[in-house]
């Protein structure tokens, strides 16, 4: 295993310009990021932009982190892989979900929306649940009144 380092710690010089292009790749894909949440016209784009580039641009700054500590320095951390994992975990969801959530409270798109798919299964999803409700208020009435 120490001879597996030393080959390791041989390439330092190449391990910090690996690490230096990824965390500089991070930085140009959060700068992307930024630019996309002014530029955009609606909530919905803005959250792509949001989700899409800036969680790419942060797992390359923190692989760029992880490869420089592992090849210039030997040292492997977990909490690195940890953040890794836990950003390309709940990035995307929380970004889909709060999308999610804004199209449920009808926040308007873009006008430069070509269409909407969702438009027809939120409708009728909603004349379900209120076909539901007539339902119970019927139910309960009829419960009111026997009794």
């Amino acid at each position: 295993m120490p001879g597996l380092w030393k080959g390791v710690r041989s390439l330092s010089g190449s391990g910090e310009v690996v690490g230096a292009i990824l965390i500089l790749a991070g930085a140009v894909f959060s700068l992307i990021s930024a630019i996309g949440n002014l530029r955009l016209p609606d909530v919905y784009t803005r959250s792509h932009a949001a989700s899409k580039s800036s969680t790419l641009g942060v797992l390359c700054a923190m692989v760029g982190t992880l490869l420089y500590f592992i090849i210039a320095e030997g040292y492997f951390s977990i909490r690195l892989i940890l953040g890794i994992f836990f950003v390309f975990l709940t990035a995307p969801v929380a970004a889909h979900v709060i999308s999610r959530a804004a199209y449920r409270h009808c926040v308007p798109l873009a006008e430069e929306t070509a269409q909407d798919e969702l438009r027809e299964y939120y409708q009728q999803d909603e004349n379900f649940e209120g076909e539901d409700q007539v339902e119970l208020v019927e139910q309960e009435t009829v419960l009111q009144s026997t009794s």
